[in-house]
């Protein structure tokens, strides 16, 4: 999506565009003949060079920086960017200021409700870049007849986008959290912080931090923030002065008010998030700090939130069946968060694998072991999740289906159903990616839902 709106958009400025892809698919060749209809040229197939006269490459977020292409690129001292990047620099001069999310879990999410805050204020917004719309096509609409102009702008960055975007300076940021994810692209658990790092660059209002994440506060140290921008945490505890926090069930911001050594302000109650499972609260606290980072009045924060729906697959509640409650967060692709949505639940039968990613399982279910009712693993990876689990809970019950097509999610959850009890969560989080079985994400969490609906249909 970015690369294709990076194309059209630079094109349609005038620039002369070559767009470079290692696939020859199909989908790439009917992409391919409607980017050329524009005049744009298009070259497919695994021989990915750069192109004689190149004098900028503008890349898809997931091309890693070892890529030969960027080599040569830097040899012929060409700059290498990406689609944010060139959204940057295309802004206007009266153009809408950006709170961006970033984090390795909860991204998506905490961008939606704080898209939602800001529309609840009467503030036009959008939720864009590793997110709906592609953020080019967003900045460059601002010239649309009868558009409009938006007022901010809520945008989730990856690792990757914050890698290639060195000029981005937003007005206020947040980093949710830090894990290992992704290091096959960053090369190491150093690297892949310092992109997420480069989001609290520049910040001119406030860098939010995740109080409970040492990580993530260093991050805030370590960066060249303009003068007067602010540190604020979020905690799911009793906030300090300059955080947001929990106080008797109440989202409280000690960061925002006349004099945060004195007061304190009510925005919402727990109850007001959906679901209110405790990652999700601290989604919620980091949307509420860089909406009112922005001038947002709590009336707003909690109207947002009360009005905000999760999408799909993340910690979803699918159906109930003879007295078990069935979850589907099937977004839950690494670790971390699957153990923040096993914390949220208890007593558990865990339907987890898939493809790891290099990822370890020995923390996780060390932590989680407790809450384990047992455990049904599927996916090409499950081994290492069944050795985890062999070593930290040995007493938990474990079922490995040693299959990985599509077929096997409702055997899956059958034996979910038969290990779980009257008042336990049968729940999916997979800390692995899908792609081993299914398409993506979204087809898994299709596919459990599906079985568990079959199972409900049986059991009336």
């Amino acid at each position: 999506m970015s690369g294709i709106s990076a194309a059209r958009a630079l094109a349609g400025l005038g620039a002369l565009v070559t767009v470079v892809d290692g696939g020859d698919s199909d989908t790439h060749r009917t992409r391919a003949a409607e980017l050329r209809a524009l005049g744009i040229e298009v070259r497919l197939g695994d021989a990915v060079t750069l192109p004689e006269g190149t004098e900028l490459v503008v890349t898809s977020p997931g091309w890693k920086p070892s890529s030969p292409l960027f080599q040569a690129a830097a040899e012929a001292g060409v700059d290498v960017v990406g689609d944010v990047e060139i959204a940057w620099r295309l802004r206007g001069p009266d153009a809408a200021p950006w709170l961006a999310i970033t984090g390795t879990n909860g991204k998506t999410t905490t961008t939606q409700m704080l898209a939602s805050i800001l529309g609840a204020a009467g503030l036009r917004t959008a939720a864009v870049g590793n997110i709906g719309t592609p953020i080019i096509d967003v900045v460059l609409s601002r010239g649309d007849e009868g558009a409009e102009p938006y007022d901010v702008l809520a945008v989730e960055l990856s690792s990757y986008q914050l890698h290639w975007a060195p000029s981005l300076r937003a007005h206020s940021a947040a980093v949710l959290n830090l894990a290992p994810d992704h290091l096959d692209w960053h090369g190491s658990m150093e690297a892949y912080a310092a992109d997420k790092g480069r989001i609290f660059e520049g910040n001119t209002v406030a860098c939010v931090y995740n109080v409970a994440d040492r990580a993530t506060e260093d991050l805030v140290r370590e960066a060249d923030v303009e003068e007067g921008c602010r540190a604020i945490g979020f905690t799911l505890g009793a906030p300090g002065p300059s955080q947001l926090g929990v106080v008797d069930g109440i989202l409280v911001d000690r960061a925002f008010v006349a004099d945060r050594y004195k007061n304190a302000q009510e925005l919402a109650e727990v109850s007001d998030i959906n679901p209110p499972a405790p990652h999700n609260i601290a989604n919620a606290l980091a949307a509420a700090a860089l909406a009112r980072a922005f001038g947002v009045e709590p009336a707003a924060v909690r109207e947002g939130l009360r009005n905000f729906r999760p999408d799909a697959h993340r910690i979803a509640h699918v159906a109930d069946v003879d007295g078990v409650t069935y979850i589907d967060d099937s977004k839950a692709t690494n670790t971390h968060a699957a153990e923040a949505s096993l914390a949220a639940y208890d007593p558990i039968v865990w339907i987890a694998g898939g493809l790891a990613k290099g990822a370890t399982f020995d923390e996780l279910v060390q932590r989680s072991a407790k809450r384990l009712r047992g455990a049904v693993l599927i996916g090409a990876d499950r081994a290492l999740i069944r050795e985890a689990l062999a070593r930290h809970a040995p007493e938990v019950p474990v079922v490995d289906l040693d299959r990985t097509d599509t077929g096997a999610m409702s055997e899956a959850v059958r034996e979910a159903a038969r290990l779980a009890r009257p008042g336990d969560t049968v729940l999916m989080a997979p800390a692995c990616a899908s792609m081993d079985m299914f398409t993506n994400y979204n087809k898994r969490g299709e596919a459990f839902a599906e079985a568990v609906h079959a199972l409900a249909a049986e059991s009336a």
